[in-house]
């Protein structure tokens, strides 16, 4: 059964790091991109990074430059979103997606397969 599953959100101080998973199943991560969206309250959801199934990595927030990264553990099929350094406004659920295919894009409506969300909250 194709799915991905999210998780490792939590409360987090500003300033502080959070490591966010995505985990394969049904596929490997080298056949299809993992993109990673975020939805903060009263906002629509909105694309945070991406990497491809060449491993190519797309961050479509000019504001998680420099603090966010993507890695990818093979063995394990899990994709892992690295975020440093956050911010309050990084608070919302992320939700990690697929939609068979190759290449990146941050466009939600186009993706079949979602994990269930993480909830990220940054607060002093």
């Amino acid at each position: 059964q194709v799915m991905v599953t999210d998780s490792g959100g939590g409360l987090v101080q500003p300033g502080g790091s959070l490591r966010l998973a995505c985990a394969a199943s049904g596929f490997t991560l080298d056949t299809y991109a993992i993109v990673w969206f975020r939805q903060a309250p009263g906002k629509e959801r909105e694309g945070v990074a991406c990497m491809t199934a060449n491993s190519e990595i797309v961050l479509y927030e000019e504001s998680g430059k420099g603090r966010f990264t993507l890695s990818r553990d093979n063995a394990k099929n899990t994709l892992y979103l690295q975020m440093n350094s956050l911010k309050p406004e990084d608070t919302g659920v992320y939700y990690c997606a697929m939609d068979r295919r190759r290449w990146c894009t941050n466009d939600p409506s186009v993706f079949v397969y979602w994990g269930r969300g993480t909830q990220v909250i940054v607060s002093s």
